[in-house]
């Protein structure tokens, strides 16, 4: 594969949507071919396992379920658009990928970390990121912008979805693993304070990624 496969991970909130548009941007002004796209989802068949996973009427859905249809819109997405993408040398700029899995099934839900590595290295068929972006925000911040999101959207809380309606103590686990597997692998991952002004951390994201390419 010629291509370039970059994530960007961290809760809930932290504005990754936004910060991969603005890469992308940059990165095409200079010439590079760039396609973006996002986890759950991604394919057909992965949008209908997404809309499966964070519809807030699935509240009785088992920890292993949600572990194996993660796995299973991965393996599609992966399959049907990443390596594609790759093998015709774009760049590839993907909102969550396996590490996502650690931090949101493995350490958020306690579902065993070896099986949740092993059912996402399976379903990404030994595809791994080359660098990751990760926006760190607090879970009590995380929270505040997602109420203020869904708020200005609808006037109440009803949009936030199943994984996003889930205890405080939940989303505190989920940041805490995302900060360990940034500490644990800094060549591939690139912490940033997601609280910066957006003009200023995407500044700070373009300029690594044009040093990294």
């Amino acid at each position: 594969m010629s291509g370039i496969f970059i994530t960007f991970e961290g809760p809930d909130g932290a504005g990754k949507t936004t910060q991969i548009k603005h890469l992308a941007e940059a990165l095409k002004r200079d010439g590079k071919q760039i396609v973006m796209t996002r986890e759950p989802g991604g394919t057909r068949i992965g949008d209908q396992i997404r809309a499966i996973l964070l519809s807030p009427e699935h509240a009785e859905m088992a920890d292993r379920t949600e572990v194996l249809l993660y796995a299973a819109q991965r393996a599609q997405h992966v399959q049907e658009f990443i390596v594609p993408a790759l093998n015709q040398g774009k760049i590839v700029l993907c909102d969550r990928f396996i590490d996502a899995s650690m931090a949101y099934q493995a350490e958020g839900l306690g579902v065993d970390a070896d099986f949740v590595r092993l059912a996402s290295e399976f379903a990404a068929a030994g595809l791994k990121p080359q660098r990751t972006y990760m926006l760190d925000l607090t879970a009590e911040e995380s929270r505040h912008r997602l109420l203020s999101r869904a708020t200005a959207a609808s006037g109440n809380s009803a949009e936030l979805d199943r994984i996003e309606l889930k205890p405080l103590a939940y989303h505190q686990r989920v940041r805490h693993a995302f900060l360990r597997i940034a500490e644990s692998d800094p060549d591939r991952v690139k912490l940033f304070d997601a609280t910066l002004p957006i003009e200023e951390l995407a500044r700070a994201i373009i300029s690594d990624c044009k040093r990294f390419l």
